[in-house]
């Protein structure tokens, strides 16, 4: 088994999980019990085939099914919300980096809220969608050089970069000393997740190649010399992930039995913190 990063060094077996959106392959979702985290095998070695389906919502505007439309009306509402948090910082220059910027709607919203913008998308298709929207995106970090930013967000983006430590390490080099990385991600340890366990929608291997706890971020980012300040539940998050989840399960919508889980979920998490996604507020020590 490789080693990437140290991370897939004495795993045990977790789930069995499908891929639901493109291809039916199933895959082990693998504990490493040292981060308190876990981690997709095999990585396949074409990823970017894993991504090619109308069904990967984040690479399009299409509003076409009822899932379609319900993440874009949801996304109207978190994208103010994003937007909210980003301005409770102090921050002068208000320059921001967003990777993982999709069809580029959060970059739009904080350009036209005076944010100076920058991002990155490796999807070729999303990245021509977001031209259309005035953002120009690069297409790696690699590319992103000899700047620095106040604040650098990654929306349901970590949990997809093949070599994890390196592109924490590289984020941390581009963040200005007082700026802020704001990473949003699945909790595999919510009551949705441990509910729905291997039809679980945010497992979505092989898509999602780490499943992150509260404890393995922190840990990640503190070998890079950063600290957790800020931790913010994503509620919605459960309910539209339960929906998926429900289809998964039994093949059928069933809109009822997923926003009771949901609702259920974030009741529980009001009192555990495990909300089934959380967004991470992260700074230097």
């Amino acid at each position: 088994m490789e080693n990437k990063n140290g991370l897939f060094i004495n795993l045990t077996q977790f789930l069995n999980c499908k891929d639901y959106t493109v291809s039916g392959e199933r895959f082990e979702v693998m504990e490493n019990k040292e981060y308190e985290m876990l981690v997709t095998f095999p990585i396949p070695l074409d990823l970017g085939g894993y991504y090619k389906s109308d069904n990967y919502i984040s690479h399009t505007d299409s509003k076409k099914r009822f899932f379609d439309k319900m993440y874009q009306t949801v996304k109207k509402y978190t994208l103010k919300r994003k937007l909210s948090l980003l301005n409770s910082f102090q921050t002068e220059a208000k320059t921001i980096l967003d990777v993982g910027a999709g069809t580029g709607d959060f970059l739009k919203v904080c350009k036209n809220n005076n944010w100076i913008v920058s991002g990155v998308e490796p999807s070729l298709d999303a990245r021509k969608i977001a031209q259309k929207k005035g953002i120009h995106l690069k297409e790696n970090l690699a590319a992103v050089s000899n700047q620095k930013f106040d604040v650098i967000s990654l929306w349901h983006v970590l949990e997809h970069v093949e070599d994890l430590k390196d592109t924490i390490r590289r984020l941390n080099s581009l963040l200005k000393p007082e700026g802020r990385i704001v990473v949003a991600v699945p909790n595999y340890k919510s009551y949705d997740a441990k509910y729905y366990k291997e039809h679980w929608a945010a497992f979505d291997v092989p898509r999602h190649l780490w499943h992150f706890s509260q404890t393995a971020i922190q840990k990640l980012f503190c070998e890079v010399e950063m600290v957790v300040a800020k931790k913010v539940p994503m509620r919605f998050d459960s309910y539209y992930v339960s929906l998926l989840s429900e289809k998964y399960k039994s093949g059928k919508l069933k809109p009822l039995n997923a926003f009771y889980k949901g609702f259920i979920s974030n009741l529980k998490a009001r009192t555990t913190s495990e909300y089934s996604s959380l967004t991470y507020v992260i700074k230097n020590r």
